[in-house]
């Protein structure tokens, strides 16, 4: 099965699993685990903060992020499409109690002025705004990265009217290695970051949060209360030290075949590329498949047949995802699957 469906698909080398092996354990609970102390350490020099926490999931470092900061009756302004709103279940507001003002815009980005224009009045018939979420680089907008100057100028309009700066950073090594920059010339301008090793790094488990020394100590302690805490981590915090030391160039090569895989798709009958091969910014290819090849879902189930998995992402919206376990082979071979199955009619 050649498997573009998500990077989260992907397995440890065995680079990796020698890491996470020979890894020095201890109780992080306790405090006394050494190796994730490391990648702690590590993670927060690597984004520019002062202290960062090793956590299960994405998500969790997301809601840590925000139960940390917001209030109860508080609202988040974040775009419409961001995962914070589609894929945690709602847990702003079942664990934080907040609201989310949803933005509009291309490719999961906006303006500056439309933040602005999304803070509440400070009156005691409104919420709170208390927080900006920037997504980056963007899922559901079609793996897009963020331009630094658009960037910058979007998280200074949160920060200057008060708000606190969170980036769901989950690929944000993607969106550095797409435009050349350190990740540090994002996260200069947000007060914590969230960021996953279990996606196109190709760690089994886990994500961080990076922020302020008061916030990680706020969020060490809702870690534990959302049963978030982990014994002898050590051995999924050696997997991200080996993905931050060994495969971030390499995402240049995931972009690379993504471009490809468009390439092939955008020459085939009855499936419409987003944008064009060229615009393809990262490792996620998005498609629309024409009302005579059937929804998206029995595509998909189609091309599960021949050995492609895909994800249906709508009605007519099929996502492929190149990780470090697709080669080129896999993605040129995956193309004429494609090709095939698209001729056949529902």
């Amino acid at each position: 099965m050649i498997d573009f469906r998500s990077d989260t698909v992907t397995r440890p080398t065995n680079a990796m699993r020698e890491a996470m092996m020979a890894a020095p354990l201890g109780d992080d609970v306790l405090g006394d685990e050494p190796t994730v102390q490391a990648l702690e350490a590590k993670v927060a020099a690597l984004l520019g903060k002062e202290a960062a926490l090793f956590v299960p999931s994405g998500t969790m470092a997301n809601q840590l992020a925000i139960r940390s900061v917001c209030e109860a009756g508080d609202e988040i302004i974040a775009h419409r499409e961001s995962h914070i709103i589609h894929y945690e279940t709602g847990a702003p507001a079942a664990l934080a109690g907040c609201m989310i003002a949803g933005l509009d815009g291309a490719g999961g980005l906006f303006e500056a002025k439309q933040v602005r224009d999304a803070i509440r009045p400070r009156d005691q018939h409104a919420p709170m705004s208390r927080m900006l979420i920037l997504e980056n680089t963007h899922n559901r907008g079609g793996g897009t990265v963020w331009p630094l100057a658009q960037w910058a100028e979007v998280a200074a309009s949160g920060s200057d009217c008060g708000l606190h700066v969170h980036i769901d950073g989950a690929r944000l090594m993607n969106a550095c290695v797409a435009i050349g920059c350190a990740p540090m010339a994002y996260t200069q301008h947000a007060d914590s970051v969230s960021m996953c090793f279990s996606k196109a790094l190709g760690a089994p488990v886990g994500s961080a949060l990076a922020a302020s020394a008061a916030v990680i100590a706020r969020a060490r302690r809702f870690r534990k209360m959302f049963g978030g805490a982990m014994r002898q981590s050590g051995l999924l915090a050696a997997a991200a030290i080996h993905a931050l030391d060994h495969h971030v160039e390499r995402l240049a090569e995931d972009h690379a075949n993504a471009r490809r895989l468009a390439g092939t798709i955008a020459n085939i009958e009855g499936i419409t590329l987003e944008g064009t091969p060229e615009r393809v910014a990262t490792n996620m290819v998005f498609f629309a498949v024409q009302p005579q090849l059937g929804t998206a879902q029995s595509f998909c189930d189609r091309l599960r047949e021949r050995g492609v998995a895909a994800l249906n992402m709508g009605p007519s919206r099929v996502r492929m995802v190149l990780h470090l376990d697709v080669s080129s082979a896999d993605v040129d071979r995956a193309g004429v699957i494609i090709a095939e199955v698209a001729k056949v009619r529902a």
